[in-house]
Order: structure tokens, then C-alpha cells, then sequence
């Protein structure tokens, strides 16, 4: 079994500027620089050979490069806030390659992802993190953006649990057009 999902690498400038939010937060286990990404679709464990199939159907994906940009910051979990995140300026292109993306999955028989597509970054996981310090933070980098930058392929990782959380491999990169 291999555990998979598709996303998008963030340049070294957009992760480095991300790295720079963390801290201020009791509980927050933050995600390393470089393990940041934007998660296109989650696929979870399949068999080795499903692997493949997944490859080939991402592989058929035509869609143009574009220009994505970081904007703002959130938080999923309410009252009982578990992850902090960093917001997508609103992009039809990066809709329409994640559309792609699942109807092509679907094709090879996976089942529909039941949750809507909301495009971001996430920054920390949080345990038992006090309200008041995750309000602060919401407010102090309520204007975070990182600028656009250029994606020119989306990419199939592999997520493998280590000692200090999951661990992501890249294992295919698909390039994008123009």
C-alpha cells in the first residue's frame, strides 16, 4: 500500500515568507518549510498497482501554466480551532486544473472527493492551542500575501509517517502548458 495525494510545490520565496508566521502559538506544531504545499486532491492508501493507474491517468491532464498567489490567513475547527492555514487569491486556472484533476481520478474508478475543493496552505496543526493566541495571530497576518508566483506542474507525493510527523516524496512531476 502506498499512501498518495496531488499538490502543488511552493517556490522556495513563498515558503521562506510562510516560515516566517510561525510561532506565537501554544500547541502549534508547525509544518516544515519544506514539506509545505497546496493539496490538490487527497487519495489516501491504495494498492501499488492503483499507484500506477493514478500516474497514468495524471499524465493525460492537459491544462496551462499560471500564476497562483498566497493571500491571507485562517483557521479550520471554530470554537476548537486544530489547524492554522494560509488563503489562495481566487484563480479560475487553479479551479479548473483541480477539476481536472478529480474527474481524471474518477475515471480510474476512485470515489468523488466528498469535500469541497478550499484551496490553501497549512501552516501548524494545533492541539488544545488557546483561542485568544489563534485570534491574534489571525489578526496580526490578516494581510499576509506572498506576491504571485509561476506554477508550471502539479506533482504525485507519497506520505510516509516519520518520528516527527508525515514525510511527503515527491514521486512525479506533470508539467503544465505554455
Amino acid at each position: 500500500m502506498i499512501r498518495l495525494f496531488v499538490a502543488l510545490e511552493l517556490p522556495e520565496t513563498v515558503r521562506d515568507r510562510l516560515a516566517g508566521l510561525d510561532g506565537g502559538v501554544p500547541g502549534a506544531r508547525w509544518v516544515n518549510d519544506d514539506q509545505l504545499h497546496l493539496t490538490l486532491r487527497f487519495i489516501g492508501e491504495v494498492p501499488e498497482n492503483i499507484g500506477h493507474d493514478v500516474d497514468d491517468a495524471l499524465m493525460s491532464i492537459r491544462a496551462p501554466a499560471f500564476e497562483l498567489e498566497l493571500a491571507g490567513v485562517g483557521e479550520f475547527g471554530g470554537k476548537n480551532p486544530r489547524s492554522l492555514w494560509a488563503g489562495i487569491r481566487p484563480n479560475p486556472a487553479l479551479l479548473h486544473l483541480q477539476k481536472k484533476i478529480e474527474t481524471a481520478l474518477q475515471r480510474i474508478g476512485l470515489e468523488a472527493e466528498t469535500r469541497k475543493f478550499s484551496p490553501h496552505v497549512t501552516l501548524a496543526r494545533l492541539r488544545a492551542a488557546p483561542q485568544e493566541k489563534v485570534v491574534q495571530f489571525l489578526t496580526h497576518y490578516a494581510l499576509f500575501a506572498s506576491g504571485p508566483s509561476r506554477v508550471e506542474r502539479f506533482v504525485l507525493f507519497s506520505s510516509h509517517q516519520g518520528s516527527g510527523g508525515s514525510v511527503y516524496h515527491a514521486e512525479r512531476f506533470y508539467p503544465l502548458e505554455g
